[in-house]
């Protein structure tokens, strides 16, 4: 399920200081973005942030809630995508805190995958 319009406008303005925030609809999810890099995702107003190596120590608080995942012929596919604490949600500093770490791991995918520009006609 997709991101309500509320949170989606509250994620908006609580990201807004890491730069261009926007979000788009993507496999019945919303895909949460950062200067074209996707840095989260949403599912039932809950957030999710991109992990990777180096950021997931920083992100050992969100382990007690299982990865954003989904079923392929019969199997749990884990997505590199940690749920945000909902305590984030009250505290600005620690929300942006989180979503920096983020925003490195998708830069550091975009590099490995030769990308690290934003396309014109992306969001």
């Amino acid at each position: 399920m997709v991101a309500s319009d509320s949170f989606a406008r509250f994620l908006r303005e609580q990201l807004a200081p890491l730069g261009r925030v926007t979000l788009r609809r993507m496999f019945g999810k919303t895909g949460v973005f950062c200067d074209g890099l996707m840095l989260g995702m949403v599912t039932e107003d809950a957030l999710y942030f991109r992990v990777d190596d180096l950021n997931r120590a920083a992100f050992a608080e969100a382990m007690a809630f299982p990865p954003l995942s989904y079923e392929k012929q019969g199997r749990i596919i884990d997505l590199a995508f940690w749920r945000a604490p909902d305590r984030l949600f009250d505290d600005p500093d620690d929300l942006l805190a989180w979503a920096r770490a983020a925003l490195g791991a998708a830069r550091r995918v975009a590099a490995e995958r030769g990308r690290t520009a934003l396309r014109p006609d992306e969001p």
